[in-house]
């Protein structure tokens, strides 16, 4: 699919594939929110897949310019959003939410505020995104309704299914693919070794997409 992408936006990647193959079997008649939507690539797939709605929320201003465009192009129905996780749906409930955070450790805990590394940046343990996206979750999905969540391993896949438990959702890992090393895994591979995880020499990641369910009824 072609989607066009400004400078400074996340390129969809293996990682968004993984999480777009496991979402186009759950999102048919159903609404769902997108959230970091980058490039829109995860909101098309959705729509494409027969969603009831798609939401497409991005806290940068080109991530939200670059998938309004994306969905005009396609000719899919996709409303966007300029603003941080769930804050710019507050109130809305979704039956479906998908994500691809940013989730490679860093230096430093605070992500940068501005150019291409705040699409991957995610705090020394590479959690900040993901432990704020999964206790908010109770707040925007229906009963029944569940979260597809794509992560590396090095984050802690056990961690992401604690804090789903944690806030109430029944977890479970639905995919795994294992992957060589991108540019910025290459470049933080000595830094991941010296804080022990990955092995010595370790230049291949598994990444996951780990599923979380609301208890109630699906509709």
């Amino acid at each position: 699919m072609l989607l066009l992408r400004p400078p400074g936006v996340y390129r969809a990647d293996s990682d968004t594939a993984l999480l777009a193959d496991v979402l186009r079997e759950r999102v048919h008649d159903r609404d769902v929110l997108d959230v970091g939507t980058g490039t829109g690539a995860l909101a098309l797939a959705a729509a494409r897949a027969g969603a009831a709605s798609v939401t497409a929320v991005d806290l940068s201003r080109r991530s939200a310019a670059a998938t309004w465009l994306n969905s005009r192009l396609h000719r899919a129905r996709v409303r966007v959003r300029r603003g941080d996780l769930y804050e710019p749906v507050r109130g809305r409930r979704f039956d479906v939410v998908v994500a691809n955070p940013p989730y490679v450790p860093a230096e430093r805990q605070d992500p940068t505020r501005y150019g291409i590394a705040r699409c991957w940046d995610a705090g020394r343990d590479g959690r900040l995104l993901l432990d704020r996206l999964t206790s908010g979750l109770p707040d925007v999905l229906t009963a029944g309704g569940r979260a597809l969540i794509v992560q590396s391993e090095v984050c802690g896949e056990e961690a992401t299914l604690d804090a789903m438990a944690a806030a109430g959702l029944d977890s479970e890992v639905v995919a795994r693919a294992v992957i060589p090393f991108g540019p910025v895994m290459r470049a933080r591979a000595a830094l991941l070794e010296r804080q022990g995880m990955i092995e010595p020499g370790q230049r291949v990641e598994e990444i996951v997409v780990v599923e979380g369910r609301m208890p109630g009824a699906d509709r």
